[in-house]
Parts: C-alpha cells; structure tokens; sequence
C-alpha cells in the first residue's frame, strides 16, 4: 500500500493549492479526481466555463458598445452554440494543461479514481475500469465540491428542464429561458443568455436576490435588468414545473404561469460527498451535503482530515477556496499563518458584473456604526463618456469617527477588477482621506474612487 504525506480529493481550486503548497514543504502529495481531466468543477462546470461564455457572448454580441451604437447593435449577426463553445473548449484545454504541468513541476502525483474512506487513515481508489487499490495518509484534504442540487419535484430531462451543468451541453440557442434562482449562479446565466437578445424570466421565491449584498447595489441591478427587457419574478413560489413538447411551464404560488423554451433550475448545490464513504470514519454532512470545519485552521472532527472550497458552504468562492487549499495544507505540516485579512472580495460576474468587499450599508447601519456614503456613477468619468457606460456606479462607505473605509460596492463594467482598490485601503485601514489626496489615471474607471471618496468627503468635513 502506497504512503503519502498529504491526500487531496478533488483538483478544483482548493485542492490544486493545497497540494503544490505540501510539495513545496518536501511533502509527498497524490491528488484523486474522479473527473476524467484535472480541473474540478471549477474548470469544467463552475467558474471558469460560466466566465468564459460570459466574455464571449460580450465580445460576439458588441454588447458594451450598445451605449453609442444603439440596442440592435451586434459584433456577429447570426451568434450560434458553436461560437461559444469553441472558445470554451480552447479556455478549458489550456486551464488543464496549465494544471498539469504545475503538477508536474512540483511533483505532484495525481490519479483518475473514486476515492472512498476504509478508516481514519486509508482511503480505497477505484478507477473507471473498476481497479482497485488502497492509499495511506497521514494527513487528508476533502476539497470535492459541489453538483446542482436537483429535488425530485423538478423534472429535468436535458430537453426543456437543465441543472446549472446541463446548461452548457445546449445544441443551440433558445428562443426564450426562465431561470429559476436569483442567486449567483442563476444570476449569471440569466443575463449572459439576456445579452444574447434572449427573452428571459428571472424567477426567486423570496423577495429579494443576492441577500448578502448591497441593498442599493442590488436595486440598480435589477433596474438594469428590467429596463433591457428582463422580467424578473421575485417573491412567489414555484408551485409546479411541466416539461411539455413544446416548451417548459412554471406555476407559480400566487397563480401566474411562465413559459418558455427551456428553463434552467439554478436553485442552489449540493455537496460531492455520497461515495466518499465518510460514515465510516464519523464525518457527518448536513443536509445539502456540506461539511462542518474549524473556521480557522479548516479541521473536520477528525483532526487530521480537512475540508476546504465549496464543500464547506460559504463564500463558495474560487478566490477564497484557494487559499482555503494553502491554509489547511500549511496548518497540516505545522507551517505558522498570518491572520486571515479583514475583508476578502465578492465577484459576480453577471451583465452587468457586481463586486462588494466590506460591510454594505445594512450591516453598518445594524452595527450602530455612525457613517457616511460617497457615490460616483460611471457615466461621470471621462473613460465612461469615451467607453459609452451609461449606467453602473461605484458607492463607498466610511466611519464618521475615525474616516476609516468600510466597504466598498460597485455594479458595472470592470466591477471584478475596480473592487481590489477598495479591498486594499480597507485591509490596510485606509480613510476617505487616501481617496482625495491621491491621483488616480485619466481618463479611467478607477477615477470614480477619486469622485466618491470626494462626495463623501464633502458631506464628512475635514474631520
């Protein structure tokens, strides 16, 4: 039986930093995916598929250029399946031989295979021709993330009804989507296919989306949304879904009725835990799969297995699930940690991109915090003139008493890449103060932290 320092289950973003961070400390590491590539979700369904349509269906379709050339301006006319996909699968060959090599180089060694714990400390590998064999560790990572979560109610049949997975499997574009789920994922692919010209129905049962962001940020967001041509359902149940031969039909609670052509069920996930075998060893998951861990060092009950990335539940986010992989794996060898940063980014990468770092003003307002907000909308920057940005703003929220930086939100284009500005200042306690006295590129986007850390400054005084 083969002895390892460090098992990792799962190649997605946790477990591939996980790994290459115990073979940089002189450990030896085997990665098991069952996954036919190296990648994870996260190459191959999640994150990096759902971004790449998203540039591409930007690029293909000239939407960022609808703001001087009109709502019936396109790049390509006649935009197909193919188009998309092409790019998707140029984007998805090059993440996993990048993978690999960053395997190769550091010795990392990786196997095919369905893992499945024997005890606290062996683990049996099955692999797709159904060969066996059992692996030993001294410490293991359970980094396998998470599936659509698919409830027996819904009739999914690749036809009229996908899960967030089966989406990207589409022969051609729909003439009309419903999207049931105004969370990230369902977000996402609602305003992709809307920015195809693809009539779509956002449908949430409860009364808001994206709770954990910005009231504010989330209100111009589904202005956005509504005024090109979207409707959005928040606050009624589904009651019933029907895959019919010509379309898929929603019932909802309060009696109104959604048809479409397809209809994608984005309603939350589900962790990859089932043949993993972990009764045996007395890991228990919750009810959607999810695995409990020690907030800090990322410890499962047993003390020598980990668990990072989706799996464990919130922020499901690639950004933090990586340096979950580096914290459990320097943990595990006894490598000490800095503390973890204050505030750590949200990206959304939807049309139009949202991002948030900090407390929004909810939060703020809740903690009894006296504040004061500065705003800068996009189309006040010369860059937003030259871009042709007509909507999207930036909103930064400061402490009265001491100036500092609480949060930062911004929706609009470059929304991702703008939000590491307010990230920075807040984790290094930064003040309005750093935003009015510095310069910032002209013409840029980034201008407008210059403009609503003057706007809140006007109203906070010199302090």
């Amino acid at each position: 039986m083969d002895q390892f320092d460090m098992l990792v289950i799962g190649s997605g973003p946790s477990g591939r930093r996980a790994a290459v961070q115990a073979a940089k400390l002189g450990k030896s590491v085997l990665v098991v995916d069952k996954g036919r590539r190296l990648g994870g979700v996260s190459v191959h369904t999640g994150t990096i598929p759902s971004k790449t349509i998203r540039e591409t269906v930007m690029n293909l379709s000239g939407f960022r250029e609808r703001g001087f050339y009109g709502r019936g301006y396109r790049v390509k006319q006649d935009i197909s399946v193919h188009d998309i996909v092409d790019r998707l699968h140029k984007t998805l060959d090059h993440e996993v031989e990048v993978l690999q090599h960053q395997f190769m180089r550091n010795m990392v060694r990786s196997l095919a295979a369905t893992a499945r714990f024997l005890d606290p400390r062996r683990i049996e590998l099955t692999t797709d021709k159904e060969e066996r064999s059992e692996v030993g560790f001294d410490y293991a990572l359970i980094a396998v993330g998470t599936k659509p979560y698919r409830p027996e109610s819904v009739p999914f049949d690749r036809k009229r009804i996908f899960d967030s997975d089966e989406i990207l499997e589409l022969e051609r574009l729909p003439r009309s989507l419903t999207v049931i789920g105004g969370g990230v994922i369902g977000v996402e692919y609602a305003t992709i296919f809307s920015a195809l010209d693809v009539p779509v129905t956002l449908v949430e049962p409860r009364n808001s989306i994206l709770d954990f962001v910005d009231r504010e940020i989330v209100d111009d967001f589904i202005h956005q949304m509504r005024d090109r041509g979207m409707t959005v359902r928040l606050g009624s149940a589904v009651k019933d879904i029907v895959s019919k031969p010509d379309c898929a039909e929603v019932t909802l609670a309060d009696g109104r009725m959604v048809r479409s052509e397809i209809l994608l069920y984005a309603a939350g996930r589900t962790g990859n835990v089932a043949s993993l075998g972990l009764e045996t060893i007395g890991i228990e998951p919750d009810n959607r799969g999810r695995l409990k861990v020690d907030a800090h060092t990322l410890q499962t009950a047993i003390p020598h297995i980990y668990a990072a990335g989706d799996v464990i539940g919130f922020p499901s986010l690639a950004s933090t699930s990586m340096e979950q992989g580096r914290v459990a794996a320097c943990h595990a060898f006894g490598l000490p940690l800095p503390p973890a940063p204050e505030a750590f980014p949200y990206g959304i990468y939807a049309v139009p991109e949202i991002s948030t770092v900090g407390l929004s003003e909810e939060e703020v307002r809740a903690s009894g915090i006296a504040y004061e907000c500065g705003v800068a909308r996009f189309r006040e920057t010369s860059r937003g003139h030259i871009m042709g940005v007509n909507s999207g703003f930036l909103k930064l929220i400061f402490s009265i008493e001491n100036r500092r930086l609480l949060g930062a939100h911004i929706v609009g284009e470059g929304a991702t890449e703008l939000i590491h500005i307010g990230q920075a200042v807040i984790n290094l306690k930064g003040t309005v103060d750093f935003f009015v006295e510095n310069t910032f590129n002209y013409p840029t986007l980034a201008e407008a932290y210059k403009i609503a850390g003057l706007d809140a400054w006007n109203r906070m005084g010199r302090g």
